[in-house]
């Protein structure tokens, strides 16, 4: 349900305490929910849309936590200090100009955002996974259940995270990524959805973006570079410090630069 923020009292990007937005209705608070009372809640976007905010049973939002309107945290879900959640896209990028409007923002049950995260408008965390400190989540991001996300990662717009997937720290996960269930990412893995690297064409030309895919159960060693277009098969295994050009069959074990298939998962390497 949305209003607009004038009739209801409230400035396009103002934030109030927990007290004010209960008195316009606009916070439920499910049973033992715990709100720090250094807690702030943004409930109108720039476009001046009123999105309320839910709490649910026994759910924690910890101190200097923002919480923008449309945001729905679940039973027993855990909001760390100085997270942000909810965040509207605002300004240019990728060929779009985002006007800062809000979007419905889940954070499921069991779920944990550590301190300092930052979750943009129209992104969903499933149950039991776990959100880094400082890692970013861009906008309408999708995150599956049980899934651990390490600190200082940066999973950019409309990426696409299955169940039971580990990415450790310091990774870049490019636009509208795929992984599948059960990936694993090593630390400071780099992607790359762009061959042409146009960012701001002066002939208003939309960049062609090509995100890699990786398939159920894949595996990508620490500090891999994954190229535009490319995809990873189900179970693949990559080893570390590679640069991965073209795609990889699935059950195959390949490494090096640019990276070579070498063997299967079964028999690991040949020479």
């Amino acid at each position: 349900m949305n209003h607009d923020a004038p009739e209801l009292g409230f400035v396009p990007g103002e934030a109030v305490d927990a007290a004010r937005l209960a008195r316009r209705g606009l916070l439920r608070v499910g049973e033992t929910c715990m709100i720090s009372a250094l807690a702030v809640f943004v409930p109108a976007d720039a476009e001046g849309k009123v999105r309320p905010v839910e709490l649910g049973d026994g759910c924690q939002v910890g101190p200097f936590a923002v919480i923008f309107g449309g945001t729905r945290i679940g039973n027993g879900a855990r909001v760390e200090e100085h997270v942000v959640a909810g965040r509207q896209e605002q300004g240019y990028a990728v060929g779009h100009v985002y006007p800062g409007a809000g979007a419905e923002t889940v954070i499921e049950a069991g779920a944990v955002i550590r301190a300092g995260a930052i979750i943009y408008a129209g992104t969903e965390v499933g149950e039991n996974t776990v959100v880094g400190h400082h890692t970013l989540l861009r906008s309408f991001v999708t995150v599956g259940s049980e899934t651990q996300l390490g600190h200082n990662l940066t999973i950019e717009r409309a990426t696409r995270i299955g169940d039971l997937v580990r990415c450790s720290p310091g990774s870049h996960i490019t636009s509208s990524c795929w992984l599948a269930d059960r990936v694993f990412l090593g630390a400071g893995v780099r992607t790359v959805n762009d061959k042409e690297m146009t960012w701001h064409d002066p002939d208003g030309r939309e960049p062609d973006l090509s995100p890699p895919v990786f398939g159920t159960g894949a595996r990508v060693g620490s500090g891999s570079v994954i190229l535009a277009g490319v995809t990873i098969g189900e179970h693949a295994l990559i080893g570390a410090g590679s640069v991965v050009t073209r795609d990889i069959p699935a059950g195959a074990v390949a490494f090096g630069v640019p990276a070579r298939v070498r063997g299967t998962a079964d028999s690991r390497a040949v020479p």
